[in-house]
């Protein structure tokens, strides 16, 4: 009996010393089947989820990504059927944004606006994509339930996983291996990336054509970062944030009632206009522009961003955006406007300072979306691990060294007539705003001569437009016009 029981000790040691062993298997797949109404039209989907090695060089994994793959049933030409490969962007990011609240089969159950609505879950997208093309979301190395191997960075060699270079070269093998374990090399493809992801499909689209000889139909960057603005002192990238403010100030009714009683859309063009025309040429001239003029520049600004003409002189011209979400409200309900989506308001400890305390969209974001990823890859898709989702994984010092992604971009487009861009943008996005991201498109290619391949659409929204359900349906359309109209359809690939 005394054997017994210390047997039973031991083992029930081992098991605890077992389970204490927490680690994703480096290559696995879990298949479930589901249906979904997109449209009007019911149908039935298949979702793989689960995970896929990086190897090195002597073809040991170095780590191991996440995925869920989605592909509609009963398609007989899947040849013809486009692949969309989705990335959220960080860098740090998981694939969860667009994952489950934009393209996908299931979105989140939160209201018209956007908000959270306990109880957390998800429902069915009746605009989502998979009616058009199949998808796959990805999760870079450490985001998500991705890992690198020996997990979690320890002796792990940084330099081939974060940095805007390394981020390409291994994220760009792991689709050729992802491409060819699914029968995909004949597909049109098309990559949409989100924020950072914006900087990451802009660089996969030449290493998947040059390093991979896998050529693309469209590119997709939602709400992009590019840090050759973002990143940039300076005239220009002080400037540009003008537009942003007038949108962010119409929704919160900041403006003057002259513009208040027009229509975003209507009073947008004007402060484009001045900011190009008048706004960066006067910034420019730094401290030696004259007092009457730069006093006219600030009048005008104060016109066209609801703050006063003394903050505008008192940072010389150049508003930092964080004092504006700070100031904005202060003198009206004193509350602060958020970063990533100006129509989400925050309290601060106090109405003084230069800077919300807190991010109030991305506090509310994390409140609906972590619950429901987890339920959903858990308990929808039978994806069962004790590792951690990271919404926000540890990828940094992040190397931001030699990137040249926009031009990247250009030598894609012109060594591939069939490569088509796609830029989408919230006007009331404050991190990577609108004006920005057309600033970026104007600037990939100087020529002018591949301008007609490009194509800019804005919503009514933030940093994630399709959280609003009216620019969820019309995003997504958008993205569907924008496959059907990129697809050869017999078209050859030459000038």
């Amino acid at each position: 009996m005394k054997n017994l029981l210390l047997l039973s000790a031991v083992f029930l040691t081992i098991n605890i010393l077992i389970a204490q062993d927490r680690k994703l298997p480096v290559d696995t797949t879990v298949v479930t089947q589901h249906s979904v109404t997109v449209n009007g039209t019911n149908f039935n989907y298949t979702a793989t989820t689960g995970t896929q090695p990086v190897w090195d060089e002597m073809g040991k994994p170095v780590a191991s990504l996440h995925y869920t793959y989605y592909t509609r049933n009963s398609i007989k030409d899947r040849a013809s059927r486009p692949l969309l490969i989705s990335f959220n962007g960080g860098p740090g990011s998981g694939s969860v944004w667009m994952h489950l609240a934009y393209t996908g089969p299931r979105i989140l159950k939160i209201d018209d606006e956007g908000f959270p609505v306990q109880p957390y879950g998800v429902k069915q997208n009746p605009y989502s994509i998979l009616d058009v093309a199949d998808i796959v979301y990805v999760n870079p190395a450490n985001t998500g339930y991705s890992r690198t191997i020996p997990e979690m960075g320890k002796d792990v060699d940084r330099k081939k996983f974060f940095g805007i270079n390394a981020d390409i070269k291994y994220l760009a093998e792991w689709l050729n291996t992802f491409v060819t374990r699914n029968n995909r090399w004949r597909s049109p493809k098309y990559i949409i990336g989100e924020s950072y992801g914006g900087t990451r499909v802009m660089g996969l689209a030449l290493e998947l054509q040059n390093m991979q000889w896998m050529y693309l139909n469209g590119v997709i960057m939602v709400s992009p970062a590019d840090y050759k603005v973002i990143r940039t002192d300076g005239p220009v990238a002080a400037a540009l944030n003008l537009p942003y403010f007038t949108a962010a100030a119409w929704y919160q009714k900041a403006l003057p009632a002259e513009l208040q009683q027009k229509d975003l859309l209507d009073i947008l063009p004007e402060s484009e206009a001045y900011t190009i025309n008048t706004l960066i040429p006067a910034i420019a001239k730094g401290g030696f522009i004259d007092d009457s003029e730069k006093n006219a520049v600030a009048k005008k600004m104060a016109y066209y961003s609801g703050l006063t003409e003394k903050e505008i002189l008192d940072h010389n011209l150049s508003v930092p955006t964080s004092y504006f979400w700070k100031a904005l409200l202060r003198n009206k309900s004193g509350y602060t406007v958020g970063r990533l989506d100006s129509r989400y308001l925050g309290i601060d400890k106090q109405l003084a300072g230069t800077r919300p305390d807190y991010n109030s969209e991305l506090t509310s974001w994390l409140h609906s979306f972590t619950p429901a990823i987890n339920y959903y890859l858990q308990e929808e898709l039978k994806f069962k691990t004790d590792i951690k989702y990271n919404m926000f994984g540890p990828v940094r010092p992040w190397n931001n060294e030699n990137d040249n992604t926009r031009d990247n971009l250009r030598q894609a487009m012109a060594q591939n007539p069939y490569l088509n861009v796609l830029v989408q943008s919230g006007y009331y996005d404050g991190a990577t705003t609108y004006f920005n991201a057309k600033y970026t498109m104007w600037q990939v290619d100087p020529s002018g001569r591949l301008k007609d391949r490009f194509s800019f659409k804005g919503y009514r929204s933030g940093h994630m437009m399709y959280l609003r359900r009216e620019d969820l349906k019309n995003a997504n359309d958008d993205i569907r016009d924008f496959i059907d109209r990129t697809m050869a359809k017999g078209k050859s690939a030459k000038y």
